[in-house]
């Protein structure tokens, strides 16, 4: 065996040998489960992120784990077509050659997008099979596909027929950047040190003046009222009396409504319909006129007068000048406020009253509460449906029109001749009202959501009723990111229940964000997030997934930086070392291994056995929890600590011995614990445990489709376990008192194992040569009601105390001014420790498992301290004796 592991060779070659055996591949079996995984399709805009990785990672480990206890366990793979941010993207490239889409045209433009698509799409599928993902790629879909277009012409016309999609006049959230209405839900709100700016308004026919507070003076332009809550007897006297807007010189009246707050700003407010949904509101109560007076792209109006053509930031300054300068702008003040910006280019988005589709969402939220509601899907971790029920008890409808031309054109026909229009999937062949056969489709395209959320039935061939989608849906589990809970996994639940009457899943795992250790989100756009192809050729695909894993509480956001990734590829050498030493040991023996199950002859061979029907059932109930964190640390401390540190290292002096029988027992036994070790991790490395089980006996044609470990109740023997817990605490006191001491690492030394209780020294005897072995001893004396040598450190196991004579072992001089530097270092440091828990402020501010860990370091000085102490004693009394000798001797 490669004395160093080299995954880059190691990972191509397994992944090419899965995909030829066609491994990954789920079919309709009715003899088996189905589990099903669909992925969170990524868009298709260049490379994944960390933050994929990690995703993608989850959702592999939970298919590979249950293809291995027999499931037909599918995870359909897929791409969305990502409308805004793709379109964005192609715009770029075109503006690179001095073109926009309108050069183009729609059709050739929509031609370039799908090139672009081809490109990227295969990069993201060629990153997910260097990750090692297992997906059964023969089902890949993509969210612009034939099949998913036909269902979302189908819902958005099934639903328009029901009532639940309409089209009507509402402020929307437009990004002026990307030219679109976007979603509530695509929104994010970012609070800004901005300022308020106080602008007084003349009253017609006296020399008074009214004053507003706003944020957005430039919006005074469209204003048609200003309003004061009806409670408010401070402008009782101004009711319908007419205000001048300053600059332009429109009149408009004053009104009462409920919805302002007498407490904001003067308590009198601006009303502008056009840019504010509001103020949109208020306008439809009093019957007020609309005035636009920023455009869709984020420019002045003609209604803005002489600010026409501005920019509506550039607009604001070049107004609050004037103001200032006509004496209108009373103050300004520093005012924190949420504004919204675009999800996709962080543009600050401007309320735009403007003709859009929308879904009536309360309808369809009553049933996707009552099943979480009822445990019908469960959210790991529970916190989540906190989150989510408050969402769908306050939805909003859902603005679903988009004015792009990248996505699903809306399945709605304009009669040409008289405008009236038809919602139907094929082009209608005669208008009903005037009978013309001329139409045209509706210019927007949907939501690219709209399409996402049919992602868990029309992936099967739905609305057709196929042998697919009655096998695997509703799927098992869903992984995803908690950001999206609102924009994908609730609608998920809202259309599966409309069009299917079922859940989509039964499990929602929500993994944390990937942050940089600024605890900035990793993402392309800012540059922080590094091309996780890089890391896999610097570190090894599984390297990178165990790392990462290493690094990810349950459900909580993940610092990512790449020496925590440095861990993952520590560990992967640490098995390929072990497995190393188990070939070359079977090799030198010259023993042939079987593929069978052996019963141990030896102690350490009934130990590791009992301990691995333990760590089996555990890593599963684990796996079942979604507890991947947890799972990785598991593996990691049984494998590289209980396996490595002890197993292998007891078994070295048993096979010395050369008994060809029981080095035949050993390496079976060996064996077997490697194989089960190694399909334990194989969800999590998929790469080095294929490579080291295919170099082992196996019967199955790879790991992946080997049966998973269970516990098997006649190799556990807990006796055995207990008498191995406190093996290791004799031999870990040894290997301390050799440190504390400081004997020289390669001087063996003697050792005495004493109780005043017979019966608790009686288990030992089978044991001697590992203490021997493990702790450097050449001497063992085990025996009961023996008296403390002279000369000799101590510690205490049990009912057991254990002595190392260290005469001619250390120079007593030199170790007595050792230990008393020692000792008072560890009592100065005490003594901080002590003020520290004094301290309130400390206790009160620390979080518990800082407090904790502090008061566990103080008790572990207190026990070493009084440690070392008892040895500097027994040093002090030897002097003394020799110092006695020697008077008598004079």
């Amino acid at each position: 065996m490669e004395r160093f592991y080299d995954p880059k060779g190691i990972e191509e070659k397994w992944y090419d040998f899965w995909e030829k055996e066609s491994l990954f591949n789920a079919d309709i079996d009715i003899d088996k489960k189905p589990y099903t995984i669909l992925i969170p399709p990524p868009n298709v805009t260049g490379i994944l992120t960390v933050g994929h990785v990690l995703n993608m990672e989850l959702q592999d480990i939970m298919i590979r784990w249950k293809r291995m206890q027999g499931y037909a366990a599918l995870w359909l793979p897929g791409a969305d077509h990502a409308g805004i941010a793709t379109q964005n993207e192609v715009e770029k490239e075109l503006m690179k050659e001095g073109k926009s889409r309108h050069d183009l045209g729609r059709e050739k433009f929509i031609e370039k997008v799908w090139e672009w698509k081809e490109i990227y799409e295969q990069r993201i599928l060629t990153q997910l099979k260097r990750l090692g993902s297992s997906c059964d790629w023969r089902r890949k879909r993509f969210t612009l596909d034939k099949g998913l277009s036909r269902a979302v012409q189908e819902v958005f016309c099934r639903l328009y027929e029901k009532g639940l999609i309409y089209k009507g006049n509402y402020i929307i959230n437009y990004c002026p950047r990307c030219k679109t209405a976007i979603s509530n839900d695509e929104v994010e709100h970012i609070e800004i040190k901005g300022s308020l700016y106080y602008i007084k308004y003349p009253v017609e026919g006296k020399k008074g003046f009214l004053t507003v507070a706003t944020t957005r003076p430039e919006t005074m332009l469209g204003d048609t009222a200003l309003a004061y809550h009806p409670g408010d007897k401070r402008f009782k006297p101004y009711k319908n009396k007419r205000i001048v807007i300053p600059i332009i010189g429109r009149k408009i009246k004053i009104i009462e409504d409920d919805f302002v707050d007498p407490k904001f700003g003067t308590g009198l407010v601006k009303v502008t319909p056009a840019h504010d949904a509001n103020d949109f509101e208020i306008s439809k109560r009093h019957n007020l006129d609309v005035i636009f007076v920023i455009d869709s792209e984020g420019k002045m109006t003609e209604e803005a007068g002489k600010y026409k053509g501005m920019d509506r930031f550039n607009a604001r300054k070049a107004l609050i000048g004037d103001l200032k300068e006509m004496g209108l702008l009373k103050k300004v003040t520093e005012h924190t406020y949420s504004v919204g910006h675009c999800y996709r280019c962080d543009t600050i988005i401007e309320p735009y009253l403007s003709e859009q589709w929308f879904v009536k969402m309360k309808p369809l939220a009553e049933k996707a509460i009552e099943v979480v509601k009822r445990g019908d899907i469960a959210f790991h971790l529970p916190r989540w449906k906190k989150v989510y029920f408050h969402w769908l008890e306050n939805v909003r409808d859902w603005c679903i029109s988009r004015q792009l031309w990248w996505g699903h054109r809306i399945p709605v026909w304009y009669c040409e001749k008289c405008n009236e229009f038809f919602v139907s999937v094929e082009k209608p062949e005669k208008c009903g009202k005037c009978g013309s056969c001329e139409f045209k489709q509706d210019e927007n395209v949907l939501d690219t959501w709209f399409s996402s959320w049919l992602w868990p039935f029309s992936t099967f061939g739905w609305p057709d009723e196929t042998e697919e989608l009655n096998y695997f849906y509703p799927t098992d589990t869903l992984i995803t990111g908690w950001d999206i809970i609102f924009l994908w996994v609730a609608r998920m639940i809202m259309a599966s229940l409309e069009f299917t009457g079922k859940i989509p899943f039964k499990d929602v795992y929500f993994n944390g964000m990937v942050r940089d250790e600024k605890r900035v989100k990793l993402s392309k756009s800012l540059g922080n997030s590094p091309d996780p192809l890089d890391l896999i050729k610097e570190f090894g695909a599984d390297a990178l997934r165990i790392g990462l894993l290493f690094i990810t509480p349950e459900g909580q956001d993940v610092l990512f930086s790449k020496e925590r990734i440095e861990v993952g590829r520590n560990f992967a050498n640490k098995i390929w070392n072990a497995a190393r030493f188990i070939l070359t040991t079977i090799e030198k023996e010259g023993i042939e291994i079987k593929d069978q199950v052996v019963e141990p002859e030896t102690k350490e061979g009934e130990w590791i056995l009992s301990k691995l029907q333990k760590l089996n059932n555990e890593i599963t109930s684990l796996l079942r929890h979604y507890r991947f964190n947890d799972v990785a640390k598991t593996l990691y401390e049984f494998f590289w600590h209980e396996f490595c540190d002890w197993y292998l290292e007891m078994i070295k002096p048993i096979i010395k011995q050369g008994d060809k029988k029981i080095n035949q027992n050993i390496c079976s036994v060996m064996t077997q614990a490697m194989k089960t070790l190694l399909k334990l991790l194989h969800p999590f490395m998929p790469f080095i445990t294929e490579e080291i089980y295919q170099r082992l006996p196996h019967s199955e044609k790879s790991i992946m489709v080997s049966t998973w470990p269970t516990s098997e109740k006649g190799f556990i023997k807990r006796d055995i376990e207990k008498e191995f817990e406190l093996l290791k605490e004799i031999i870990m006191a040894l290997r301390n008192i050799r440190g504390e001491m400081s004997i020289p690492p390669k001087r063996p030394s003697p050792c005495i194992i004493t109780s005043s209780k017979s019966s608790s020294l009686d288990w030992l005897s089978p044991y001697e040569i590992y203490i021997k072995e493990l702790a450097k001893v050449d001497s063992l004396t085990i025996e009961s009601t023996i008296k403390k040598p002279p000369f000799s450190a101590s510690w205490v196991v049990g009912d057991m105390e254990i002595y190392v004579p260290l005469k001619g072992l250390i120079d007593i001089e030199i170790e007595k001014e050792r230990l008393t530097k020692e000792i008072k270092k560890l009592e100065k440091e005490s003594v901080l420790l002590d003020k520290k828990l004094a301290n309130s402020k400390f206790l009160k501010k620390a979080p518990k498992e800082v407090v904790e860990k502090t008061e566990k370091k103080r008790t572990d000085f207190l026990s070493k301290i009084e440690r070392l102490q008892k040895n500097l004693t027994s040093l002090v009394e030897v002097k003394k004796d020799e110092q006695k000798n020697k008077e008598k001797k004079s």
